[in-house]
């Protein structure tokens, strides 16, 4: 998993569109990965997400749903649930793996997390469980968002 205060790896995904999206793109971004489009704690937390939505735009910080399942999968769950965040999955694997949210216990739990990069590249906020409940840590996003309107 990422660390905070590391730069960001160069992710290219795909969105429920099939347009490719590059990131860090030059914006702060708050990643979050879901374990699954399945998973009602996951939805929940996207739920969370949205209520925050306009304290994050205010912020200037982009928010983007990364999920395991393919393309087709990802665009009917954004759909019938009104998500109003892009939706992300991998070209090659999952966008999981791409930053380091592989299977635990024996590979049978997908880790959820989120990611905050700021405008330059750096890793903010980086946070994992394999238990979907542990998966989202709201007070640790708002203090790191909070953080990057801080003066240096």
């Amino acid at each position: 998993m990422l660390e905070a205060g590391s730069p960001a790896p160069q992710l290219v995904l795909e969105d429920t569109d099939g347009q490719t999206v590059h990131l860090p793109d030059h914006h702060a971004v708050l990643l979050y990965f879901m374990r699954s489009t399945t998973c009602p704690v996951c939805r929940r937390h996207v739920r969370h997400l949205a209520d925050d939505a306009a304290t994050l735009e205010a912020a200037g910080v982009r928010v983007l749903i990364a999920v395991p399942e393919d393309r087709a999968t990802a665009a009917a769950w954004r759909a019938k649930h009104a998500i109003p965040f892009q939706v992300l999955t991998g070209r090659r694997g999952t966008p999981h793996e791409l930053v380091g949210l592989g299977r635990a216990v024996f590979g049978a739990l997908q880790r959820s997390g989120s990611v905050l990069v700021d405008a330059e590249g750096i890793v903010r906020h980086a946070h994992s469980a394999a238990l979907p409940t542990a998966g989202y840590d709201r007070a640790g996003i708002a203090a790191a968002v909070a953080a990057l309107g801080a003066p240096a």
